[in-house]
């Protein structure tokens, strides 16, 4: 018996509960992550990504540490901002300018603070590195994987901010293939929102039942559809035809679009 999920059905409908203390782990000392989905050396053949959502990793960084120069290939990668300061470089910036002159002698850099949202089309390569900016508290957020519609493409940053004023009480669109809504635009066949609710703020949204929707819980609490969920637990929802966000108390949401495959 899968004891990771508990599940939640009416005559047409199931809403599937992936506990926040049943998710893979791993610690460097410096890094301690908790991973919704098979990821480094956490593998388990249930959790292999939900659709075209292949990674979604809690991360917590110490102060001034962070993850040194490193590749990437055909992969979009969303950055969500909890709290804290991360820091980034990467080597978009060497190529030469349109004007002819000579690259920058070295990386730029950028900061992401709470309630920014970095896209990463890694494309056909590129390298980074991500550290926390700060040197006094640590900083977390979540790193979001997705499937990208094309490979072999230009690798290119986005990133935009997001107010906890325009998210609160409501879902607000931060992700999606074509960056509607003002949202960063993705390489990939999927659409993320991001809310904030708290006592009586509700959320309703209709859902695309040929389709895949995910609930992520960052924090908090949230009932999703009825069923409570806790800081960290994931619902995987088949069959509803709508999503009824209510009851939370200090709660930051993702919610997720995705295709098949």
């Amino acid at each position: 018996m899968d004891t990771s999920f508990s599940q939640h059905q009416d005559t047409l409908t199931v809403i599937t509960v992936r506990a926040a203390s049943d998710r893979g782990r791993s610690s460097t000392g410096w890094l301690h992550s908790a991973h919704s989905f098979s990821f480094g050396s956490y593998f388990d053949l249930r959790h292999q990504g939900h659709g075209n959502l292949q990674v979604l990793n809690d991360d917590t960084v110490a102060p001034g540490q962070g993850f040194g120069n490193h590749g990437h290939r055909d992969m979009e990668i969303v950055s969500y901002m909890l709290s804290g300061a991360l820091a980034h470089q990467d080597n978009l910036a060497q190529r030469s300018p349109a004007d002819g002159s000579a690259p920058a002698p070295t990386p730029p850099t950028g900061i992401l603070r709470p309630g920014d949202v970095q896209r990463m089309s890694a494309g056909w390569g590129v390298q980074h590195s991500e550290f926390n900016a700060l040197q006094d508290q640590d900083t977390h957020f979540l790193q979001i994987w997705f499937k990208p519609l094309f490979t072999g493409i230009r690798p290119s940053y986005e990133q935009k901010h997001f107010p906890a004023t325009d998210r609160r009480g409501r879902l607000v669109r931060i992700a999606s293939r074509k960056g509607v809504e003002g949202s960063v635009s993705m390489n990939a066949d999927a659409s993320v929102w991001a809310g904030l609710f708290d006592g009586h703020e509700t959320a309703t949204q209709v859902l695309n039942t040929e389709r895949l929707t995910y609930v992520h819980l960052a924090r908090g609490m949230l009932q999703v559809n009825g069923v409570p969920l806790a800081g960290g637990d994931g619902a995987l929802l088949d069959g509803e035809h709508q999503l009824v966000l209510s009851g939370g108390v200090q709660a930051e949401v993702l919610v997720f679009d995705l295709a098949h495959k």
